[in-house]
């Protein structure tokens, strides 16, 4: 709302990129912002956190079939019921190819990362607990239903059964993961479904598409 006030009281189109480090995580709150970009910027227009949590959708029209090419708050399934035909982009869930321009914001090799180096784990609750807890010198960006299988630093980002907890949760996350003091994270990975395959498809190059499968 806020923003749509802004473009209103300009009276005109306003184009804008992301309020952060290029490749870093994505802002959800003004504090994200001026993590990032305190003494860089004027000024930040305070308001509420993001409800949402991940960017928007992006699909191309310039080809045939339509191709989605970064999934976001609107998803796939929706799309779906407009463009019938439409195809996900070979980038949103595997590396794209090296050296090739990307068709989209957020296509690169490697984004929305952190310092600390991320791994994404595909694995059912307790797999993923046993397997993290075995870990030297870890934590986990997890689930509510495994915190109390945990026994490493963690932080929640959603419920497992709850792709929008989990896209309103994951960039604060994914921020706070530098504070484990953790040589690496794992990730619980999640359904790459509706919102959940926006959230995997983040994930994913925050971890430079590097992914165990349990």
């Amino acid at each position: 709302a806020v923003a749509r006030d802004i473009i209103k009281e300009t009276g005109l189109p306003l184009a804008a990129p992301s309020a952060n480090i290029s490749g870093s995580p994505s802002p959800t709150s003004a504090e994200h912002v001026l993590s990032d970009l305190d003494g860089k910027i004027d000024a930040v227009v305070m308001s509420e956190n993001s409800r949402v949590g991940v960017e928007s959708t992006v699909v191309t029209l310039s080809t045939n079939p339509p191709r989605l090419l970064r999934p976001g708050g609107v998803t796939a399934e929706q799309l779906k019921e407009f463009l019938p035909d439409l195809v996900l982009d070979s980038a949103v869930l595997a590396e794209p190819e090296k050296d090739k321009p990307v068709a989209s914001p957020g296509m690169k090799y490697k984004h929305y990362s952190p310092k600390t180096k991320i791994l994404l784990v595909e694995a059912k609750s307790d797999d993923f607990a046993n397997f993290v807890n075995k870990e030297q010198n870890c934590g986990a960006i997890c689930f509510s239903e495994d915190e109390k299988l945990l026994s490493v630093p963690h932080i929640v980002y959603g419920k497992a059964d709850d792709d929008a907890s989990q896209a309103a949760g994951l960039f604060e996350a994914l921020r706070a993961a530098d504070t484990l003091s953790a040589e690496k994270v794992y990730v619980h990975a999640p359904q790459k479904s509706g919102v959940g395959l926006a959230v995997y498809n983040r994930l994913i190059r925050a971890a430079g598409f590097e992914v165990i499968d349990l």
